[in-house]
């Protein structure tokens, strides 16, 4: 099995962002195959949506050019050039993310300060409301795909919702055997995704070949100027074909942002520009057309093909959404912002290839709720867009703070881009804001929900770690004290577990109340999580001796590790020459129970919410792989 201290070794070797000696072709197919489901699938839904009854637009020449004029400006100034160009290049040791870009902001700023603090608080409710529009993604993907049939066989319109809920409860049932295996197929399937995109594209636009001319901004400009302020609200349907771009940032550590970039320049942005511009000759050629452009603009041979084909698509799209929720999940445990879960690794050989069932049933159930109460995509397509729409803002504003600090040769261009995509940003959240009665309330909710739960833990771990602290003794003067009359040491070896490697650990002090015995060998073990990815090896574990067979360790885990303290104390401890026999182990942990107290740290209603979500934590042995049959807990009151 993948291991937390090969993780690292395995890291380092790979070069600059940890992918090994892999072809940059199979790189750039895996990429295709993972990175772009979610803005791959847009196409779907977008035109559809954009000329939907909740815009009142007329399917006429200059408004079918104006709003592919404005897809083709969001896509490249937002996506090509804000996020594929420019904030890829802020990566946190080759890994991407609004939590990468908040870490990097940080560091610009004065530790502790009030800025530091302001901007932390941005990352974590920008990453909050992404997960609050991500949920959205495979429902409104899968949704679209299914619609095909009432192209094709109208009379089904009945089944599709039953027939989506069938293949997402598939997708999130088969979560628990990994997508090792499946994986190696995303790749060839979404690069003929793209490719069938492109050719209906082309055959489209040849019809009406008078849609190039979108390309040409001041068809966009002349939509703003028919249609006055009004013109803004069209951003809400726009947005649909963005959504997406945070991902290729996200998703960066996985395959490096050179074969990404290549995948879009080259293959992604051309095939989705070919359908859009495709899509909009068939309304120009054929107005009625607007029900459905996407399906109706396949010839009715390859329909039924073309939905198998897009279900399959959007399936994917949904995978990469569930394993990011994964992932970030993982780094939200590591850096202590959600209480621990537990974590299966699916495979042997892939490192990041993780299962946390909590995640994934969360996820299951609100996705399919949302299935089956918006039941259409032109109905969900109202709830999306106004989270993404305020993560893309926080992210620029990020970005503006590191070039500022980071990039001295090149912030005389990225900060004025900043202001452009500030203006940008804005526009697109004006537009989704409007959408908040028609449904955009739910991932606002859902992202403040979120927001909440992960300060609330955040700040309730710090409150019980000053509570623990201002009860607990200084170690180094204890263990003099307790060796002028020692307790009878039994044989084997004791390992303390604590957050402060300066204070005597609670389950010590209970095991000397209690057992009145002390091991031969007593360990008092911190594991500290890193602002980095993947610990280096050679710093992964620091040893201390202090006297009377007494030492303290402090193993150190990136926030993208699953920590396995047994192996990295056997192999790094081996390494200096101290042996730990697993079976001659047994390791000691306090288990607080957290008591809400008024007039003290949080309102009280967050403290009842902190104590639920500490006691429905994953405990040591599932979080740090530690046998449970090695395990010791014992437990103290709280209060905060």
């Amino acid at each position: 099995m993948a291991t937390s201290s090969s993780t690292s070794r395995q890291h380092a070797a790979g070069g600059a962002h940890g992918h090994g000696n892999a072809g940059l072709a199979g790189l750039v197919v895996g990429a295709i195959g993972v990175v772009f489901g979610d803005i791959g699938t847009s196409p779907l839904y977008t035109i559809k949506q954009a000329f939907s009854p909740h815009y009142g637009l007329t399917a006429n020449h200059d408004t079918v050019l104006g709003v592919l004029s404005l897809v083709f400006w969001s896509l490249t100034m937002v996506v090509t050039i804000k996020y594929v160009t420019i904030i890829m290049r802020a990566d946190n040791e080759g890994e991407g993310g609004i939590m990468a870009l908040m870490t990097l902001a940080q560091r610009t700023l004065r530790k502790g300060s009030r800025s530091a603090y302001v901007v932390g608080i941005l990352g974590i409710f920008g990453a909050s409301l992404f997960f609050g529009d991500g949920v959205i993604t495979p429902a409104i993907s899968v949704l679209s795909a299914v619609e095909g049939l009432e192209v094709v066989a109208p009379q089904l319109h009945a089944w599709i919702v039953p027939i989506v809920v069938v293949v997402l409860v598939t997708v999130f049932m088969a979560q628990r055997f990994g997508t090792e295996k499946v994986g190696k197929v995303f790749g060839p399937v979404m690069v003929l995704w793209f490719t069938a995109l492109a050719v209906l594209g082309v055959l489209n636009i040849l019809h009406a070949p008078e849609v190039l001319k979108a390309v040409n901004p001041w068809w966009a400009l002349h939509f703003f100027y028919v249609h006055h302020f009004h013109g803004i609200f069209i951003l809400g349907a726009v947005v649909l074909a963005v959504t997406g771009g945070e991902a290729l940032y996200t998703d960066m550590g996985h395959f490096g942002a050179r074969p990404i970039r290549l995948a879009w320049y080259y293959f992604v942005l051309p095939a989705l520009m070919l359908n859009y511009l495709g899509q909009g000759a068939l309304v120009l050629e054929h107005p009625e057309a607007i029900q459905n452009p996407f399906y109706v603009g396949v010839p009715q041979w390859a329909r039924w093909p073309m939905i198998i084909l897009a279900t399959g698509a959007t399936v994917i799209a949904s995978q990469a959404v569930i394993t990011g929720a994964f992932s970030i999940s993982r780094q939200a445990m590591q850096l202590g912002y959600i209480p621990r879960m537990a974590i299966k690794h699916t495979s042997s050989e892939t490192i990041g290839q993780i299962y946390i069932p909590g995640i994934n049933w969360m996820l299951a159930v609100l996705v399919i709720g949302l299935v089956l109460a918006f039941g259409s995509s032109t109905a969900l397509a109202t709830a999306y867009g106004i989270s993404v729409s305020a993560t893309m803002l926080i992210d620029t504003l990020l970005l503006a703070l590191v070039a500022r600090a980071l990039w001295p040769g090149w912030r005389k261009w990225v900060l004025p881009l900043c202001v452009l995509f500030f203006v940008a940003d804005v526009g697109f959240l004006i537009a989704n804001g409007a959408k908040i009665l028609d449904g955009g309330w739910f991932p606002v909710v859902l992202g403040i929900v979120l927001f909440v739960m992960l300060r609330t833990w955040r700040r309730g771990r710090e409150l019980l770690h000053a509570e623990v602290r201002k009860e607990g003794i200084d170690l180094d003067s204890f263990l003099p004290g307790l060796m002028l009359a020692p307790p009878v040491r039994v044989p084997g070896t004791a390992i303390f577990m604590t957050a402060d490697p300066g204070v005597v650990p609670h389950a010590l002090l209970h095991n000397l109340k209690h057992n009145k015995v002390l091991h031969e060998r007593n360990v008092f073990l911190t594991v500290e999580t890193l602002s980095i990815p993947y610990a280096v090896p050679d710093e992964r574990l620091k040893m201390e001796p202090i006297g009377e067979d007494f030492h303290r360790v402090i193993i150190r885990f990136g926030f993208m590790e699953t920590p396995d303290v047994p192996l990295a104390l056997m192999r790094s401890c081996d390494q200096d020459g101290m042996h730990f026999d697993p079976m001659d182990t047994t390791y000691f942990a306090s288990r607080e129970t957290v008591m809400a107290s008024r007039h003290r740290g949080m309102p009280v209603w967050r403290d009842k919410l902190f104590a639920f979500m500490h006691r429905n934590a994953a405990p040591a042995t599932v979080f740090f792989r530690i046998p449970g049959n090695r395990l010791v807990e014992l437990g103290a009151q709280v209060e905060i």
